[in-house]
């Protein structure tokens, strides 16, 4: 009785198992997966490689609309690739986050993971599970966000030297470093202006804004020079005026903002009027031009110079403004409104029944109308303390504008994030060989298997200065290894990325500019990097399903 049970037992074990997927999906599982994943990311990375530290190379991309970008920053380039590979495309969100979180550090980013990932590989081959180099990854994350903060310098943003210092290794990554203290300044007053201090809901501490790209506009105007380029104490748009009559100087305006539309008020739906009596028909257009005098006799009462309103002005209004030497604009955008109430202190108003003295702005100093090529702009200077402001970029082809617009927007957010957090870490690779080191020693404490991920998280932070010194044609092994020697001594030893020699950041030789790097900028890219590659590492299965064309 019990060898007909056997053969059941063993019938049972040999069932083949169904095929549930269809015959024309794709599947990678296991250890090719895992490999086909760290590949594809790497090759990311190793297009933007080039591209990091002030000896930078340019990448130069055709988009399909047929346009040209030239460009280093790595969420530019990255943008315009189109990839298939899912932990490709995975890799292209890095640098987006990290450009819209922080600012700067695209490129580092994208280097940094590709090398965890890769670092990845030997310890896999030791049989470890993905999930204990997870765990490892973390603890390494845990350890090198310690040390950031003791590496970390207060730093006093009224001190001009080390700002300048702090911008400038931003810019000196960049196509426009060429115009480096131009950028600079540029940034510097620009960000500072559009700072401001705000009381929480909760009235305890103080809460900083910094609006750079609600507040600090960029206009760019192709012409003239790069010096030409500056920061108004104040704001411009591409406006004219109205009426021809109407004035295009005045000092010491009264500016009254509008969201309402000054002309007669058409009905939301379709109405039919039948008119029987010739008087009737002047009624009507009696009343549309009561009405809209009506209007433009409130906006009188509150004695404004310029009117400028979000929506229409019709030839009637016109006129009656143009009667009391009020100059106005229309149809300008929010953001401009927004962005002028905030320089001139002005309120802006939704019905002209409700203006009051208070809602006139004015703060500003100087209105005129000039003429850039072919184009007016309305210029509002030298206002009392503006919490907003417009830079004016001039260059010679719109290519070179749209890249330091680029720069100018990375340095923006360089600045903002340290009036945010006034903390600076050391650059040059001095901060990742620092962690490097910390880890090390980590690695060797009784942390048990989990020292392999570990020192691959150590091995990989090397990635920054390797390729800063690769970039500028140093030799990169015996830098290297000078540099880990001067990190058994202070952490704070870096590479000059334009000549190769190592400098100590804390105490730079005579006419060498140290380079430190905002503390946000340094913590965004570790945790991005080593998150990122955690998430990669721990997909083990890749199905893609292909659709039957239908025929």
């Amino acid at each position: 009785q019990k060898t007909p049970q056997r053969k059941e037992r063993g019938f049972n074990r040999k069932k083949k198992m169904a095929i549930v997927l269809n015959p024309s999906t794709q599947r990678t599982s296991g250890k090719s997966a895992q490999l086909s994943n760290i590949n594809c990311a790497a090759a990311v990375s190793d297009i933007v490689t080039s591209t990091l530290g002030p000896r930078a190379m340019l990448k130069l991309l055709l988009d399909p609309m047929g346009g040209v970008i030239m460009t280093n920053d790595a969420n530019s380039i990255l943008r315009e690739i189109d990839v298939s590979h899912p932990a490709a495309k995975q890799m292209l969100e890095l640098s987006r986050s990290q450009d819209e979180e922080v600012g700067d550090g695209t490129t580092s980013v994208i280097v940094l993971t590709g090398e965890l990932l890769r670092a990845a590989i030997p310890v896999l081959e030791r049989k470890l599970h993905p999930t204990v180099i997870v765990r490892g990854y973390a603890q390494a994350l845990r350890v090198a966000l310690d040390t950031c903060e003791k590496l970390a310098k207060p730093v006093d943003l009224n001190d001009i030297e080390v700002m300048n210092n702090l911008v400038m290794s931003c810019v000196g990554t960049k196509f426009s470093k060429r115009w480096g203290e131009t950028v600079m300044n540029m940034a510097l007053e620009a960000t500072l202006r559009v700072a401001r201090e705000l009381g929480p809901a909760t009235g305890g501490g103080v809460i900083k804004e910094v609006d750079v790209k609600r507040y600090a506009k960029v206009e760019k105007i192709p012409g003239g020079e790069i010096s030409d380029c500056r920061v108004l104490k104040g704001v411009m748009f591409n406006k004219d005026v109205t009426h021809p009559r109407m004035r295009r100087r005045i000092e010491k305006p009264r500016i009254l903002l509008l969201d309402c539309p000054l002309e007669y008020k058409k009905g939301e739906s379709a109405a039919n009027v039948q008119i029987e009596v010739e008087q009737d028909w002047n009624a009507l257009l009696r009343l549309e031009e009561e009405y809209i005098e009506h209007v433009c006799a409130e906006i009188v009462a509150a004695r404004p110079d310029i009117v400028i309103t979000e929506k229409g002005v019709s030839d009637l209004a016109q006129h009656y403004l143009m009667k009391a030497n009020i100059t106005a604009f229309r149809r300008l955008r929010k953001t401009d409104n927004n962005r002028l109430a905030r320089a001139c202190g002005a309120t802006i108003v939704s019905r002209t029944d409700e203006i009051q003295e208070s809602d006139v702005g004015t703060q500003c100093n100087l209105f005129e109308v000039r003429k850039i090529g072919d184009e007016y702009f309305a210029f509002f200077e030298d206002c009392e303390d503006p919490k907003a402001c417009t830079v004016l970029l001039r260059g010679g082809s719109k290519d070179v504008l749209n890249e330091i617009e680029r720069n100018l927007q990375d340095a923006m957010q360089v600045v903002k994030n340290v009036v945010i957090e006034p903390k600076l870490l050391p650059g040059g690779g001095a901060t990742e060989m620092a962690i490097a080191k910390a880890l090390t020693d980590y690695a060797h404490t009784d942390v048990g298997v989990l020292q392999y991920p570990i020192a691959a998280v150590a091995k990989a932070l090397e990635v920054i200065p390797r390729t800063l010194a690769k970039n500028c044609g140093a030799k990169t092994v015996r830098v290297l290894a000078q540099l880990k020697a001067k990190h058994l001594e202070s952490g704070t030893w870096g590479i000059n990325g334009e000549t190769g020699d190592i400098i100590d950041m804390a105490n730079p030789p005579a006419g060498t500019d140290p380079i430190w790097d905002p503390l946000a900028v340094k913590i965004q890219m570790i945790k991005t990097a080593i998150e990122a590659s955690s998430l990669i590492l721990r997909i083990d299965d890749i199905v893609s399903g292909i659709s039957k064309s239908k025929t």
